[in-house]
């Protein structure tokens, strides 16, 4: 990417993460990755927690992407404690890019059923990326006890979740079909669909899957 001079200067690009224009801060983010400094790291962490702009996030966790882990890491570590929603959530997100299994501690059941929503989605998707292979089935367990949670974009994101763990959540989905809560039973027989056919679309999934429960109720209560 080819910047102009006064642009790759980090000083005025830290600067101009504060301006009102998100497009001048985009490009501060950008310049920030592209010329990556260990003193930025705060300031970068800082306004991943209250940008209010999807790509600008987006771009802020690619600029933390760029510098040493063993730096990033620690500030990370400690904002996914945040009282702030937005700071978990996009710690997270970007302890999931790094990838970086040190951080697999710090992915606590807490997290993984914050009630923010979006807090407890880039907890799924980050947990995924940092668990340990021996620890899959424990984390596929946890991520069970949030079937049948909210509307479909959080329920789409669990069920992707437990389908990037494969098929050690077949008979942890086959006991959540069990439960008495049909949301719940519902979501996990859809789930197992579509791990079953990556390619079914979710909303047939689980529209299926909302049939056989309702059916099942039926004939318990004929």
């Amino acid at each position: 990417m080819t910047m102009p001079k006064q642009d790759t200067n980090p000083i005025p690009a830290l600067q101009a993460l504060q301006d009102d224009d998100p497009s001048v801060r985009l490009r501060a983010a950008l310049t920030l990755g592209t010329n990556p400094d260990p003193r930025f790291i705060d300031k970068l962490i800082e306004r991943c927690a209250i940008e209010g702009e999807f790509p600008v996030r987006d771009t802020l966790t690619w600029a933390l992407t760029r510098h040493p882990a063993s730096m990033t890491l620690p500030r990370l570590l400690d904002e996914v404690r945040s009282p702030r929603a937005q700071a978990r959530s996009q710690a997270l997100h970007t302890l999931s890019k790094i990838g970086d299994r040190r951080a697999w501690p710090a992915i606590t059941q807490a997290l993984l059923a914050d009630t923010d929503d979006e807090v407890a989605r880039s907890a799924w998707r980050a947990a995924v990326v940092l668990v340990p292979e021996g620890e899959k089935p424990e984390l596929a367990a946890a991520l069970s006890t949030q079937l049948g949670r909210g509307e479909r974009e959080t329920q789409l994101s669990l069920s992707r979740a437990l389908i990037a763990l494969g098929e050690v959540i077949s008979p942890i989905l086959h006991a959540a079909q069990t439960r008495a809560d049909p949301r719940v039973r519902a979501h996990a027989i859809a789930t197992e669909r579509l791990l079953r056919d990556p390619e079914a679309g979710f909303e047939f999934a689980i529209e299926q899957a909302k049939r056989v429960v309702a059916l099942g109720e039926t004939e318990r209560q004929g």
